[in-house]
């Protein structure tokens, strides 16, 4: 099998937290699983439609989606992705704070991985999608892209109302460890006003994308351990990042993945270390 994943910094930073392009040959069909992070989805693919379920079977069946372009929104269950042997694209983890002035849309209008991306993007998409696939160099594609990217956010919207976006660093800040008492106390509303505002604008409620932030938060954390060849230690992963214990952890996982951290990283490792998982959120420090 030949795997080829590239990573570009700085596509459009307060928009895009990382953008990978991928080409991979010779692969044994797989199911991949897509995780949920807190961020959008973006993938531009230069070949095949790619092909998504909401489980394995749904994935391989007649009413898997297929689709040229992805734009997906945040989501609690893994996605399935159907790999076929030879696939190429380019997969952006987009800023759900963002997702007015790149989409048109809040990011609370967006479905989970079952959208054509032209739908939401327009027919300005599907050209770029095409000259993408046409182009013959990661460089060349990545400024393609930036260039549209720029373009689309010309004289967009750029902010949700403050108390989200507010909320959301907060949440950021915590790695989704804040009490949600604490999270409303700070952007001065009561926490059904907050659970009301944020899940319109974001598409989940705060406590929901405060899990997804830990696991998010947890999933790096091992993906850099993987990297760097140091030994897991589950219980103490689990301890750092926030989860009351191993179990905890355990749980959580089996929701998001659809399997436990070990199966998961025996599935993934090889990825990991190819550096296909790219970052879906950055910690203030």
């Amino acid at each position: 099998m030949q795997a080829e994943f590239v990573s570009v910094p700085g596509l459009a930073p307060d928009a895009v937290v990382s953008a990978v392009g991928y080409r991979i040959a010779g692969a044994t069909p797989v199911t991949h699983r897509g995780l949920p992070s807190p961020s959008l989805t973006v993938v531009f693919s230069l070949d095949d439609p790619i092909v998504t379920g909401l489980s394995p079977a749904h994935a391989h069946g007649p009413g898997a989606y297929r689709n040229q372009i992805v734009v997906g929104g945040l989501h609690t269950s893994p996605a399935y992705i159907a790999q076929p042997p030879v696939q190429a694209g380019i997969q952006l983890a987009v800023r759900p704070l963002a997702a007015r002035e790149l989409f048109g849309v809040p990011a609370g209008e967006l479905r989970a991985l079952t959208t054509e991306g032209a739908d939401i993007l327009g027919a300005s998409a599907s050209s770029l999608r095409e000259q993408l696939a046409e182009l013959d160099t990661w460089p060349e594609r990545f400024a393609a892209l930036r260039g549209y990217l720029r373009d689309r956010r010309d004289g967009r919207v750029r902010e949700p109302r403050a108390e989200v976006a507010e909320a959301w660093r907060w949440i950021a800040w915590h790695r989704g460890t804040g009490s949600m008492a604490g999270l409303a106390n700070h952007v001065l509303l009561s926490q059904r006003q907050l659970t009301t505002v944020f899940r319109q604008e974001i598409g989940l409620s705060p406590k929901a994308v405060s899990r997804l932030m830990r696991f998010e938060y947890t999933r790096q954390r091992m993906a850099s351990l993987v990297r760097a060849a140091q030994p897991l230690d589950l219980a103490g992963i689990a301890s750092a990042c926030g989860y009351f214990d191993h179990s905890h952890l355990v749980r959580d996982f089996q929701q998001y993945t659809g399997t436990s951290p070990t199966r998961w990283l025996t599935e993934e490792r090889q990825n990991i270390q190819a550096g296909a998982h790219q970052r879906a959120q950055d910690w203030p420090s």
